[in-house]
């Protein structure tokens, strides 16, 4: 049996991005949450969104700290005949995601600064496990069903187990920068954003049973049964070795004769007999045979019985190890790196009323080496090093303000998903198979987003985005899985003074439910559903010092 767990794979479980691509967080502002467009922008979330456009802000200091809590649920239908039940849970709770900006703004220049999770951000746990960790389990019985022909009271018709995964993440996002504005209607940036890295994993596979019982405990026993049945066999396999010492005086007596002249005892008259039996023999005709034909019967017979008690000596040997694999088995790391993220902007404002703005965000590469405290598998090896690269981005923004009353952008993000490596996909490597995690296209989204300005310092917003994967079904399983989505926003902007405002938002986001065909050797084909669910809150507040 392969290694049950594969908990190697936690790190698939860590792709908690939340309004972004499939590695990255884009939701970085609660004004960007009550809007979900904020490419063009010229306030101070522009440290993010629009870093070239700083420089359209007035001189001074900017400061601002805003929040979110959110809420995300994984649902996981499978097919898949064996298990006992195909439905699966997981859920993510952030109390906190936080966002910090700092802005000086001089003249032409604009200096900056803003840190926040660019990937990762919470905890995913998964209370009852995942299919691909309980299809291993739930294949015993079968495995196992020839014991049932050879003592029915060995049948296995039941397993259960207890399973709980959790993994963590958190990709802190730490960028600096300079924008400069070498005419007043463009300006340019330059940046780097510093990303240290921690995955925290933790997962037990505990109480695993088979027919209600120990599963370990179970198997060890089962494995004594049979071991007992290969010593018998053997016996009988060595019956005519045993008689040839009694056969030239002995041979035309029966059993019974024999027991009753004090040549052989009842009790091994009843394994000659047994042996019979197994033969096809009735007592009556085993009473009427003598030691010479018994003799006979067994030499034709001592092959066959040698060759079943080796066969039961393996499958003893067999149910002892698998019963070594079936005791529970915990896992406790860390992971910790660090990566270098350069960014360019470009802002171009041909007049009071337009914004169009540019950014590029170069691919992050991303080492993390193992930390590792328990690991009942030897899948993490203290010391060892994983690729989690992050892909690049470029996005563009349109911003319209010629009306008093409105404002509203248009956003485009892509995420060049297909310059990283993604892996294999796990569910395949538990079969022994190398399927490669294909991207046949990269991650876009396409916002808008309006701000209606009901008062001189009061505005509410609405906004919606589309994002579309690039995703093969080769890439999906219930490790690691990513659905296309739309997304509304809404919120409030309230100018409490002239140097404090206060933004909250609300976004759901509405996912597609993606239907993949898997085949397992022995099982065939089956369907595997994914569904995914994303609320977010947001609120917070900036500061200006003219």
């Amino acid at each position: 049996m392969k290694k049950l767990t594969l908990l190697v794979a936690f790190s698939m479980l860590l792709q908690l991005a939340f309004a972004g691509g499939l590695l990255t967080n884009y939701n970085q502002s609660a004004q960007y949450i009550r809007m979900l467009s904020r490419n063009a922008a010229l306030e101070i979330d522009a440290v993010f969104y629009n870093p070239a456009g700083l420089v359209k802000m007035e001189d001074g200091w900017y400061f601002a700290f805003y929040s979110q809590t959110i809420f995300q649920t994984r649902d996981i239908d499978t097919q898949f005949p064996t298990l006992n039940s195909g439905h699966y849970e997981g859920e993510t709770t952030i109390p906190v995601f936080p966002d910090v900006y700092a802005v000086y703004k001089k003249n032409n220049w604009a200096f900056s600064l803003g840190i926040g999770p660019v990937g990762g951000g919470g905890t995913a746990e998964f209370p009852s496990g995942i299919p691909t960790l309980e299809v291993p389990f739930s294949l015993i019985p079968g495995q196992l069903a020839a014991l049932g022909q050879v003592d029915p009271a060995l049948a296995v018709n039941s397993y259960d187990l207890e399973m709980a995964l959790e993994a963590s993440s958190t990709f802190w996002g730490i960028q600096v920068g300079a924008s400069y504005a070498p005419h007043d209607k463009f300006s340019f940036y330059g940046g780097l954003r510093i990303v240290p890295s921690t995955n925290k994993y933790e997962g037990a596979i505990r109480n695993i049973q088979l027919n209600g019982v120990n599963a370990a405990a179970w198997l060890n026993g089962a494995s004594t049964q049979v071991s007992t049945m290969a010593a018998n066999l053997n016996a009988l396999a060595n019956v005519p070795e045993a008689l040839a010492p009694i056969l030239p005086v002995a041979g035309n007596y029966t059993l019974a004769q024999l027991v009753g002249a004090g040549q052989m005892d009842p009790v091994q008259q009843g394994q000659i007999e047994a042996g019979l039996q197994l033969m096809g023999l009735s007592l009556e005709q085993i009473s009427a045979m003598n030691l010479n034909q018994i003799n006979g019967a067994y030499v034709q017979a001592a092959p066959a019985f040698a060759s079943t008690a080796q066969t039961l000596s393996g499958t003893a040997q067999t149910l002892t190890g698998t019963a070594s694999q079936l005791g529970d088995k915990e896992v406790k790391t860390k992971q910790k790196g660090m990566g270098f993220t350069p960014i360019i902007g470009f802002n171009i404002s041909p007049t009071d009323d337009w914004t169009f703005a540019v950014k590029y965000e170069f691919e992050t590469k991303l080492t993390l080496e193992n930390e590792t405290d328990v690991d009942d598998m030897g899948l993490f090896p203290d010391g060892a090093e994983s690729s989690n690269d992050i892909p690049a981005i470029l996005a563009g923004g349109v911003g319209y303000r010629g009306l008093g009353w409105l404002e509203a952008q248009l956003s485009f993000n892509m995420y060049f998903d297909r310059d990283v490596n993604y892996g294999n996909n796990i569910r395949y490597s538990t079969l022994g198979q190398k399927v490669h995690r294909d991207i046949k296209g990269n991650y876009t989204e396409l916002a808008l987003g309006l701000q209606f300005n009901v008062a001189d310092n009061f505005a509410f917003s609405v906004g919606g985005l589309r994002s579309k994967n690039g995703v093969t079904p080769q890439y999906q399983s219930d490790f690691s899985y990513s659905n296309s989505s739309h997304t509304l926003g809404g919120g409030i902007m309230w100018n409490i003074t002239d140097k404090l405002t206060f933004d909250a938002g609300v976004s759901n986001t509405f996912y597609q439910d993606d239907t993949v065909k898997f085949t397992h050797p022995g099982i065939g084909s089956y369907d595997e559903t994914y569904a995914k669910t994303t609320l977010s809150l947001s609120a917070g507040i900036s500061y200006s010092i003219f």
